[in-house]
């Protein structure tokens, strides 16, 4: 049977001015009448508990109880309990443990020694230091049969309970369980009013709220804390690319997720407009366990309701995972869509307001880059405007040259295409942007960034449009020249007059090194050109992972990568950034190999060390040939994990700066402590398994659990019962060789005890 992880936290009571002890046969009314009047005294549940539990105890002399009540909308047993002046609550679902066992089964259980019960779960007793000798647990009825409860008993004092004890504890429940029950009635009414109360309140602030995305957040965690979820999302609509889209975070940090709305579970809600209801995700077809696999969430249970603005179109659907203490109910999918129903109207509304913002915030950038040729043209397409630069982009000697004059003069011939873009634009949404598009004035080709956007007047009547042209001829010859031999980033530095960025500066920057395995054997196999052709084509793919996420390629070793993130400029996130274009090289290296494997040409491995800290940057070298790199102490703990890889048998090791930093979630294990080459103090080093999407992720989990409980034991010098756990690992997954490195490691320091071990791991070589 399944244990409990809160079964014996059990609520030690102290005896308030208890009735004189019940003797071990039926108590005298009077004190069963003087229970029940101190328990009509008290004025809330939680002080009538303490006043029954006080009694049980001090009746059956046990050392603690605790009376746990049935929660019938979460079908949960709860218990509460005081400390340091704050009240705590216990829950836990009303068919596990002990006092689950008794509750379900309506008959009570007598335990001699808890530890021999496979329903105890001694966990908490290990936590607690309190040693659980016998249990006795006994169903709560009313008088007329209906079960509320478990009164549940630890350690009686001067010997084992005894089926007169459960007597005893039913003689108090005759005479204060109804009490008790309309006590717990009584409040769980109060409860739901204060909810109701609560759900207009969060109802109508969010209504009034105009910001899209702080209306997204507050509406994801007011769904997810009303249904005691562990997540919830809102997507919306995009008519325009039938997407359903959501926010994630905030401020720079914020990602948007999009993807088609008739896809998954979301998108199965959306088209057909039906609620779905999921007890077990894993269990469904439509679920796409990839998802928790990249983020190292297990889902559970799902619920998705779809939101309908007033006229009963669907704008988007909320979705919400993983219910605390079991699935998601009926009442539950009902609540969620009452709460998307009163709040449809303030998404559209923030939604419309967005829109608005957006296009008022884009033509007032443009009319204010004045740096940029910027031309407007009439209701009867006659040119009312140009300004300087825009004279100057189009090869006219005055702007007053071209007004009054038809757009199509200067905007024909090999620049039609313009002419064409200009007349389509009718209504604000018909904005026209080409990038890098070629123009052609006196003969003479420009490369330009153009935009064409309409302008509006009152009643929505189009007053003519607007021509924004940016002139990138000569920034895009400078940058493609010099980005063949710099990182493009650099490149754009040096463009935009950033020239002190590169200067000499102490910097917090995460390093990637990256290293091929056996190289001189692949160099002895494919011969010179074989070599460069490979090397070429393997650095392209790396490279392209490495400036996706903004980091600097610092230079080429021979055939390993020096890679920054956070240089000239940070993001704010380059540890993330780090890892997850690591993770795409690995991810990349894989299907190359495939390619490579069906050609029968041999794979390419390598590995790949991070890690974060403060490093030296800036130009270094002479007068006549300057390098752009980064030195430091961090530069070399990164290589140093790129060598140990060697060791762990993995592919990416980080160390604790990088890992302490991170703000994803990755599938991600702590591998050891370890003193490398040169350095006397240890670093914590953690291993990022996110390329091997081979392993499941319930198989994952396993070994994970079997590898850490090994670890542990591992530096507590348990060397037979490390290997035991390494051993689990290997059973879930065979291919763990870092369980198979410390299996040896083990065997070798039992022949070999070390003296003063303090599980710390120290690297020879480099």
């Amino acid at each position: 049977m399944a244990k409990d992880n809160s079964e014996n936290l059990i609520t030690k009571t102290e005896t308030k001015k208890p009735i004189k002890r019940l003797a071990a046969h039926l108590a005298p009314p009077a004190e069963l009448l003087q229970l029940m009047h101190r328990l009509s005294g008290c004025e809330a549940l939680d002080a009538m508990i303490e006043v029954f539990v006080a009694e049980v105890s001090h009746a059956v002399k046990a050392d603690r109880s605790t009376l746990l009540m049935n929660d019938v909308t979460t079908d949960e047993l709860f218990a509460r309990y005081a400390q340091g002046g704050v009240t705590n609550e216990i829950r836990f679902p009303n068919r596990l443990g002990i006092a689950g066992a008794a509750f379900t089964s309506g008959e009570p259980i007598l335990i001699e020694d808890a530890y021999q019960d496979p329903r105890f779960n001694q966990r908490i007793d290990d936590q607690t230091g309190y040693r659980t000798r016998s249990i006795m647990a006994v169903p709560l009825r009313t008088i007329r049969g209906k079960l509320i409860g478990v009164v549940q008993c630890l350690n009686k004092m001067d010997g084992e309970f005894v089926p007169l004890d459960v007597e005893t504890v039913n003689q108090l429940i005759e005479s204060s369980s109804t009490i008790l029950d309309g006590a717990l009635a009584l409040e769980q009414a109060r409860t739901a009013r204060d909810v109701e109360r609560q759900f207009l309140q969060i109802v109508s602030d969010m209504t009034s709220d105009l910001d899209l995305a702080s209306l997204l957040k507050k509406v994801m965690g007011e769904a997810r804390d009303m249904l005691s979820a562990e997540r919830s999302t809102l997507f919306l609509n995009d008519e325009k690319r039938n997407e359903l889209w959501s926010q994630v975070g905030e401020g720079l940090g914020s990602t948007v997720i999009r993807f088609p709305n008739h896809l998954g579970i979301a998108g199965a809600v959306f088209t057909s407009g039906k609620s779905i209801n999921i007890p077990h995700a894993y269990a469904d077809l439509r679920f796409n366990p990839s998802f928790d696999r990249q983020t190292g969430f297990f889902t559970r249970s799902i619920l998705c309701v779809p939101v309908l603005n007033k006229t009963g179109r669907i704008i988007g659907v909320t979705q919400v995972l993983n219910k605390r203490g079991g699935p998601f109910t009926a009442e539950d999918e009902q609540r969620l869509r009452a709460f998307t129903a009163q709040i449809a109207i303030g998404l559209e509304n923030a939604k419309l307001f967005a829109d608005v913002t957006n296009m008022r915030n884009y033509n007032q950038s443009i009319l204010e880059s004045m740096s940029n040729g910027v031309i407007t043209i009439d209701d009867e397409g006659l040119i009312a405007t140009c300004n300087i630069a825009g004279a100057r982009i189009m090869r006219i000697d005055k702007p007053e040259d071209i007004l009054k004059h038809k757009f199509e003069e200067f905007f024909g011939g090999p620049n039609a295409w313009l002419s064409e873009r200009i007349k389509r634009v009718e209504k604000p949404e018909d904005q026209e942007v080409a990038m890098d598009a070629t123009l052609e004035f006196a003969g003479e080709s420009i490369s330009a960034n153009v935009s064409v956007s309409p302008l509006i007047g009152e009643e929505e009547k189009k007053l003519g449009a607007m021509v924004m042209i940016e002139d990138i001829s000569g920034e895009k010859r400078m940058r493609a020249t010099m980005s063949r031999y710099m990182d493009p980033g650099l490149a754009d530095q040096l463009l935009s007059g950033g020239q002190d960025a590169l200067g000499g500066q102490s910097v917090e920057a995460t390093i990637v090194f990256t290293d091929v395995r056996s190289f001189t054997t692949l160099t002895e196999a494919l011969g010179a050109q074989g070599t460069v052709a490979l090397l070429n084509e393997y650095f392209t793919l790396m490279v392209d992972c490495i400036t996706k996420e903004g980091g600097m390629l610092d230079k080429f070793i021979g055939d390993a990568i020096m890679a920054a993130f956070g240089l000239p400029v940070g993001h704010g996130d380059d540890e993330d950034r780090a890892v997850r274009a690591s993770i795409q090289m690995l991810t990349e290296l894989n299907l190359w190999n495939s390619h490579r494997n069906s050609q029968g040409l041999p794979s390419v491995e390598m590995g790949i060390g991070i890690n974060t800290d403060h490093v030296v940057s800036g130009n270094i070298g002479s007068p006549k040939r300057m390098d752009y790199t980064v030195i430091g102490d961090g530069v070399n703990l990164a290589a140093r994990l790129e060598g140990a890889c060697k060791e762990y048998s993995a592919k990416l090791l980080i160390s604790e700066s990088t890992f302490s930093r991170l703000k994803g979630s990755y599938r991600i294990r702590e591998a050891d402590k370890l003193i490398v080459k040169g350095k006397t103090k240890p670093v914590t080093i953690f291993e990022v398994l996110d390329h091997r999407q081979d392993i499941p992720g319930s198989v994952l989990m396993d070994m994970l659990t079997a590898f850490r409980a090994g670890l542990g034991e591992y530096r507590e010098g348990n060397w037979d019962r490390a290997i035991k756990c390494f051993n689990e690992a290997l059973k879930a997954h065979q291919g763990d060789e870092l369980s198979r490195t410390y299996i040896a490691r083990c065997e070798k320091l039992k022949l070999d005890p070390p003296k003063d071990w303090e599980g710390v791991f120290v690297m020879k070589s480099k």
